[in-house]
């Protein structure tokens, strides 16, 4: 049976062209799916009894089961696992922020690139998730949202979860149009980030999307010696080529790009390596985005104090860099991507 969560309402007409129904029944089955949560046909009510019935026959409205779910003690924070069909689960996350509701997802069940401070990379990639199942996880905490007080919604949303959104392209590109499409989340692109760990051709081809989508580079090291010890990403595509695309990316679509650098402590914060990402920031259209490593313990990388990141981001300030700290969420429920999945793969 043909799960139609995930179709856009053009997918829906053209599936049931031959059934000679007229094409907006594709938009209502879409609205009930979308927009009001329904997973039975048989409550789709502006739908003739007959073509409801017909439609259970053929297909299914398959979301995601909420496995477990973890709240920081703080109330800002909340970590869903959420399970599909075949038994594969991924990570999603809610951050209450004071600009609005903003969720992290997840592309991949897993990850292969293999970077050295990250927990969703140790038992690899398990499988690509298609557009539907990226969508089940803003649809659900669009749910839950709702649940928790009238009128409240996903305002932005970054894709940043498990896995590289770049090596899922076709379904990641699939989900950025359904969300925002208005009978789905009517989410501005603008409010969406994406975030690469540096697939150089892939830049380039999302650049020509012309969609303004923000994108978010995990750099994480200003050398290449470094960095590909910490990424192995990067032996592929070394860093001339990603910041050279970074810098076309901000130039064609006039956004900043976000370069994300997590600070270990006596590994990539030190002085030398402060002046190496000065040097790469110069000229463009980019800021960085410090974060103080999450540890995770089977990596051995630790957080540096906090006055060494202090002076990490006074450094970069100083010589005219734009530069933030990420304000720590959801430490207490370990919110690093793939921590609460692997405790329950163990």
């Amino acid at each position: 049976m043909k799960n139609v969560f995930g179709w856009s309402a053009g997918e829906i007409s053209n599936e049931l062209a031959e059934w000679k129904l007229p094409p907006y029944r594709g938009k209502q089955i879409a609205e009930w799916m979308y927009r009001k949560g329904v997973l039975s046909f048989k409550d789709m009510t502006n739908l003739p009894k007959d073509l409801r019935e017909r439609l259970a026959g053929h297909y299914g409205i398959f979301r995601a089961a909420c496995l477990d779910r973890q709240d920081s003690s703080d109330g800002k924070t909340s970590k869903f696992l959420l399970g599909f069909a075949d038994g594969t689960a991924v990570e999603t996350v809610l951050m209450r922020q004071p600009y609005g509701n903003s969720i992290c997802v997840s592309t991949q069940a897993g990850c292969n690139m293999g970077c050295a401070f990250c927990a969703s990379t140790l038992h690899g990639m398990e499988r690509n998730l298609t557009a539907g199942e990226i969508l089940a996880q803003a649809i659900h905490i669009q749910e839950v949202l709702r649940e928790e007080a009238p009128g409240q919604k996903v305002d932005t949303m970054v894709i940043m979860g498990s896995g590289e959104p770049l090596m899922n392209y076709d379904n990641v590109l699939s989900f950025l149009r359904l969300c925002h499409e208005d009978y789905v989340m009517g989410m501005g692109y603008r409010n969406i980030t994406l975030s690469t760990s540096g697939i150089v051709p892939n830049i380039y081809r999302l650049m020509e999307e012309d969609l303004p989508v923000t994108l978010s580079i995990s750099l994480h090291a200003p050398n290449d010696a470094l960095r590909s010890r910490l990424m192995p990403v990067n032996r592929k595509y070394p860093l001339a080529g990603l910041i050279e695309a970074g810098k076309a990316y901000g130039d064609r679509t006039k956004r900043r790009v976000t370069y994300e650098y997590i600070l270990i402590d006596q590994v990539n914060d030190g002085e030398e390596q402060a002046r190496e990402l000065v040097s790469l920031m110069r000229g463009q259209l980019a800021s960085v985005n410090l974060i103080p490593i999450n540890p995770v313990v089977e990596r051995n990388l630790y957080r540096p104090s906090g006055q060494r990141v202090d002076w990490f981001e006074k450094y970069l300030a100083e010589h005219h860099v734009a530069v933030t700290v990420r304000r720590e969420m959801g430490a207490d429920i370990q919110a690093a991507c793939g921590q609460l999945r692997n405790q329950h793969m163990e």
